[in-house]
C-alpha cells in the first residue's frame, strides 16, 4: 500500500508559530502608544523577509481588525522601504542583518522593532521573539523602546522577559 506524502508535507512545511505571531504582533498594537504623529492614516506592520504563512494570518486580520480608528494594514517587503513609516517593523530571521539599518532609520521616529533571532533585543529591537521550553515567548528591550520614541504599558512589561 502506497501512502501520500503529501498532506504530511503541507502540515510539516506549515509555520505553527505563524497564528501565534500574529496575535501578539496585534497585542503590541495595544501595548505600545505611538507618537502623535503616527496616530493618523493607516496603522503599518511592515514585514521584511519570507513568510507566507505570517502575512496571510496577518492580513486575515487586518480584514477584520482595527487599530483605535486606523485601518490595519500590512505590508511584505524585502528589505527596508524608504517609503514605508511602518508602526511596527518585523525583521524576520533571513532579515536579521537589517537591524543596524532598521534601528539607525527609526530612530526616534515610532516604529516598533521586532526580531526573531537570539540576541537581537540587545542590539538593536525592542521586542524578540525566543523559544523557551518549546513555547514562544518574548524578550523586551526597554532602552530600545525608548529610543525609538515609544512608551510602553506595564502589562506587555510583566509578559517580557527583560534584556535591560
Amino acid at each position: 500500500m502506497a501512502f501520500s506524502s503529501l498532506g504530511f508535507q503541507q502540515i510539516q512545511n506549515y509555520d505553527t508559530n505563524s497564528k501565534l505571531k500574529a496575535a501578539y504582533l496585534f497585542n503590541f498594537t495595544r501595548n505600545f502608544e505611538w507618537p502623535e504623529k503616527m496616530k493618523t492614516g493607516s496603522f503599518i506592520i511592515q514585514l521584511v523577509g519570507n513568510n507566507p504563512n505570517l502575512s496571510s494570518e496577518l492580513n486575515k486580520m487586518a480584514s477584520t481588525k482595527q487599530v483605535g480608528s486606523q485601518k490595519l494594514e500590512i505590508r511584505t517587503t524585502t528589505s527596508i522601504e524608504s517609503s514605508i513609516q511602518p508602526h511596527i517593523i518585523f525583521l524576520l530571521n533571513e532579515s536579521s542583518d537589517l537591524l543596524k539599518e532598521a534601528s539607525s532609520k527609526y530612530k526616534g521616529k515610532g516604529s516598533l522593532i521586532v526580531t526573531e533571532k537570539a540576541g537581537l533585543a540587545k542590539s538593536g529591537a525592542t521586542i524578540n521573539f525566543i523559544a523557551v521550553d518549546n513555547k514562544l515567548k518574548f524578550e523586551y528591550s526597554n532602552n530600545n523602546a525608548k529610543k525609538a520614541g515609544l512608551k510602553t504599558s506595564e502589562v506587555l512589561k510583566g509578559l517580557a522577559i527583560a534584556v535591560d
